[in-house]
């Protein structure tokens, strides 16, 4: 398609609704086990994040860190169900989501994670942009949250995600 039909395209749509972001994981470790894995930085930095202010509980405000990205978050939590659910706001709070985390018991003593986040604010092309963000960002989570819980293997693939410095594209 050639650029001016991309662009005449492009003019004609218009976003609806505000997209949510819906991802999931079995991971097959108990839900007490998996639902500690996402409140407890101690395991939490081992797949996700590399620096809490603290651990996520009822009415928990907390600071999040990816240091290898200089990036941070707020994070507080709204809502607390212990082992079956967790729902809070990230982001600064003129553009914060909202994400909700259920952790569903399954047999064999598995747990499926399912993870929808929502509220996103901005121009069309930027909630499009963070709707797809988002979902590569948890899906690596919930990715490496697997192999660390079922493995112990401790994936790197939040930190990987970044070309390297010095990697042209």
């Amino acid at each position: 398609m050639a650029q001016k039909e991309l662009m005449t395209l492009a003019a004609d749509l218009e976003l609806t609704r505000v997209p949510t972001m819906e991802t999931g994981m079995l991971i097959r470790r108990p839900p007490d086990k998996v639902f500690q894995a996402f409140v407890d930085p101690d395991v939490t930095t081992r797949f996700w994040f590399t620096k809490s202010s603290g651990r996520l509980e009822p009415g928990a405000k907390v600071t999040w860190e990816w240091e290898m990205y200089g990036a941070s978050a707020p994070v507080k939590v709204k809502e607390f169900e212990e082992n079956r659910r967790l729902v809070f706001d990230w982001g600064p709070e003129e553009a914060a989501a909202t994400v909700e985390m259920k952790f569903a018991p399954h047999k064999d003593d598995s747990t499926y994670v399912n993870v929808k986040e929502s509220g996103y604010k901005g121009t069309g092309d930027e909630v499009v942009a963070r709707a797809i963000d988002s979902m590569g960002g948890f899906t690596m989570a919930l990715c490496a949250a697997k192999a660390l819980l079922e493995h112990d293997v401790q994936l790197t693939v939040v930190g990987d995600k970044a070309p390297p410095e010095g990697v042209e594209l």
